[in-house]
């Protein structure tokens, strides 16, 4: 089992590119089935109201439980007062099992790392190359596991990379994902001196998950810490090892059931539905 960790669906409301405005999963879905990606971790896109995103979203999981599984998005400064309502409704209604909080909006607050330890959730935090931020939420909350995607720094920032890398080494609950790293020498750099720390992400839909997933496999990885970098560490913060059971049971639950009710893409997206939960 393949999991793609980091990958964004539905819509947003700020119109200013993609990452804002809709993340439609049925041309990531056929891609990463021929990746050979069996599984994906899916959160929000930014939005002014991530209540109502989370609800959507938690839509779209509900339709593909077997594909997907969700992480909340929050602002926690403003979603400040309904903080333990939002990610309580996440973990207890929703399932999700995780939390996604983008520093280019703000950073986890205490409560937000209260409220991760309490549900046992991760904290996928974009530092946005803030790598002090991460830095000091380690030491504060070792309950917590936090994970870093980009590697730190989606703009190429080398000198983030290399930090990260320090902090996946010195701390231990601190793990990075590989989704935007263009730098390879840097993920090589991570899997040499931290291959347990090291997450597969694709940042999709918008990279190709089939792409970014080639970028790990040229990391020629030992069999056991390829599968772990693969789905086996992500599984493992997620309580998702279920999705290595390939017992008769759920290859009958989960894999005999067409994807999408039949239709012929595979994906069963419907852009008709009056509730706007899109793929």
């Amino acid at each position: 089992m393949i999991i793609d960790a980091h990958c964004h669906a539905g819509r947003g409301d700020g119109f200013t590119g993609p990452w804002d405005t809709e993340a439609a999963l049925d041309r990531y879905l056929r891609r990463a089935a021929a990746a050979g990606i069996g599984h994906t971790i899916v959160f929000p896109v930014f939005t002014s109201d991530y209540a109502a995103a989370n609800a959507r979203l938690a839509r779209i999981v509900a339709r593909l439980p077997q594909l997907l599984t969700g992480f909340c998005a929050l602002h926690p400064q403003r979603d400040r007062t309904q903080l333990r309502t939002l990610i309580g409704r996440a973990a207890e209604t929703y399932g999700f099992r995780g939390i996604k909080v983008h520093g280019a909006e703000a950073y986890p607050c205490r409560l937000t790392c209260a409220l991760a330890a309490h549900y046992r959730m991760p904290i996928l935090f974009d530092i946005y190359r803030r790598t002090e931020r991460i830095e000091m939420l380690a030491w504060q909350y070792p309950e917590v596991d936090f994970i870093v995607p980009h590697l730190g720094g989606f703009s190429d920032d080398w000198m983030t990379f290399h930090t990260v890398i320090d902090q996946l080494v010195r701390h231990p609950n601190v793990y990075a994902d590989t989704s935007g790293v263009r730098y390879f020498d840097a993920l090589a750099e991570a899997a040499r001196r931290a291959p347990d720390k090291l997450i597969f992400g694709s940042d999709g839909p918008f990279l190709h998950p089939g792409v970014e997933l080639a970028k790990v496999r040229e990391l020629h990885l030992p069999p056991t810490p390829r599968r772990m970098v693969l789905g086996g560490r992500i599984a493992q913060l997620t309580g998702r090892e279920d999705l290595f059971d390939n017992s008769p049971a759920r290859r009958q639950t989960l894999g005999d059931r067409p994807m999408g009710g039949g239709r012929p893409d595979g994906c069963g997206f419907d852009r008709s539905r009056a509730d706007g939960a899109v793929w």
